[in-house]
């Protein structure tokens, strides 16, 4: 009897707890399609205001396109959105009723910038703050970082390392303003490799102990074998990852990482691959030296990050296996995120003397190159975003530049396959493609630098078929 008394107890206890977790799906089900709690206007910190109004359509006319992949703007036509959707591109559109007309006035309109190495978590805080602060507290601050994001132009980032999760559903439900994200979770490292934040004290590590502070925020999660390495990858891509980012090599702001070592070996790195391609998406490395680059390739990854330090044999190598190298113009005040005199400070001017070179051989080798920033630590720096995109200009024209930032990055988050959150076409102005579009006050091609201003020169900012800010009233 006592068994039977216990399974009636049990059973409405199930059939209620199956309901409570039931009701709040059966809700998000039942509401309407794009009935989101999305308020109507915010101020960024920048001071530009973020109009979320969500119109059924809009309607650009007078503009001249930059396609994202050309080398000219067209003559002025006309661009219709529909939904999230470009729709129609030509000289004769007749606007839906009650559409939303903005009229370009002959300004250029362009697709929305790509940031390929962004870590939304980690832009405003210190190296310290990034492991001491509340994690509520740290989604809010990053928040307000994305939606200056935003209006800074950039409709979508690639994160390539960090806690962001929830900032992005929190973007995509509408809660806060903000770019596309394509996360990677927690970047895995080694212990002493790059990304491993813990103390002294936290030492040794034992199998199956409680998890460090960097662990627990999910920053960055230690594998020291190929089953743990398979086991970290599994994780993150659990959580939503539409990629795997490993540290093959020494780091810059990582207090235990020289920046000559080669951390995860061969086998380690082939079970991440085995891992990702499993799930049909694919791993980037974190690699600056040769050693670490040319390891990292020969187990099966598809991108390398950063790859200042490489040589003429290693441009070969990414050439021949087809690895896209994902490379920044890093700016000299970059340095100003870690301490003078400081360990860090020292490994970043290594890193800086060989940027040249690299961007050289990448430019000879005709390298698959994507752009990004890799801003952490500096509010300062990342409202320069812009600007450190025009520094390409050191190696390239205004038009690949532009290129690299628009069609060319979203090639490579394609590369996330069924992975990817947000299907459709990216980085383009073409019928059928995702509405992410800036108006901008003149012409790119020709003037590079009024990338580096937003404020003033991004008129019309969408992300999604969504106006978020709007000086053509």
């Amino acid at each position: 009897m006592g068994n039977l008394s216990t399974r009636i107890v049990l059973i409405p206890a199930a059939g209620w707890l199956l309901g409570f977790l039931i009701a709040p799906v059966q809700a998000l089900e039942q509401r309407p399609k794009g009935d989101m709690t999305t308020p109507h206007a915010r101020v960024a910190q920048s001071g530009a205001v973020i109009d979320a109004s969500q119109p059924s359509a809009t309607l650009f006319k007078n503009v001249k396109v930059f396609d994202g992949k050309s080398n000219n703007l067209t003559a002025s036509t006309s661009v219709l959105v529909v939904g999230n959707k470009i729709e129609k591109i030509g000289g004769n559109i007749s606007a839906p009723e009650k559409a939303t007309i903005i009229d370009g006035g002959g300004r250029t309109l362009m697709p929305g910038l790509i940031d390929a190495h962004w870590h939304a978590m980690l832009v405003r805080p210190t190296p310290d703050e990034a492991l001491k602060w509340d994690v509520g507290y740290a989604n809010l601050v990053a928040g307000a970082e994305a939606a200056d994001t935003l209006v800074r132009g950039f409709t979508t980032v690639r994160d390539v390392g960090g806690p962001v999760f929830g900032l992005k559903r929190a973007i995509d439900d509408g809660v806060v303003a903000g770019p596309r994200i394509y996360p990677s979770g927690a970047i895995i490292t080694v212990t002493s490799g790059h990304g491993d934040f813990r103390q002294p004290f936290e030492l040794p590590r034992t199998l199956g102990s409680a998890r460090s502070r960097m662990e627990q925020i999910g920053g960055s999660m230690v594998a020291d074998s190929p089953d743990e390495v398979r086991v970290r990858v599994r994780e993150q891509l659990m959580l939503g990852a539409t990629q795997i980012k490993l540290t093959g090599g020494g780091g810059v702001a990582s207090p235990h990482s020289p920046l000559d070592v080669s951390t995860f070996t061969e086998p380690e790195l082939r079970a991440a691959v085995e891992a990702a391609e499993n799930w049909g998406t694919y791993v980037v490395v974190h690699a600056y030296t040769p050693e670490s680059m040319k390891r990292a390739i020969n187990a099966g990854v598809k991108c390398i990050e950063h790859g200042h330090l490489m040589d003429e044999a290693n441009a070969k190598l990414i050439a021949e296996r087809g690895i896209w190298l994902s490379i920044q113009p890093f700016p000299d005040e970059m340095a100003n995120a870690f301490p003078p005199g400081s360990l860090q400070r020292a490994k970043f001017a290594e890193v800086l003397a060989g940027m040249d070179v690299a961007y050289r051989l990448a430019r000879k080798h005709k390298l698959k190159t994507a752009w990004g920033t890799d801003i952490i630590f500096s509010p300062a720096l990342a409202r320069r975003q812009g600007q450190l995109l025009v520094a390409l200009a050191r190696w390239y024209t205004p038009a690949e530049i532009l290129v690299m930032a628009t069609s060319t990055n979203a090639e490579l988050l394609a590369m996330s396959g069924k992975r990817n959150p947000y299907p459709g076409k990216l980085g383009v102005v073409e019928e059928g493609a995702l509405a992410d579009l800036l108006v901008v006050d003149g012409n790119p091609l020709d003037n590079l630098n009024l990338i580096a201003d937003p404020a003033k020169n991004f008129v019309v900012i969408m992300k999604d078929g969504k106006v978020f800010k709007n000086q053509l009233r």
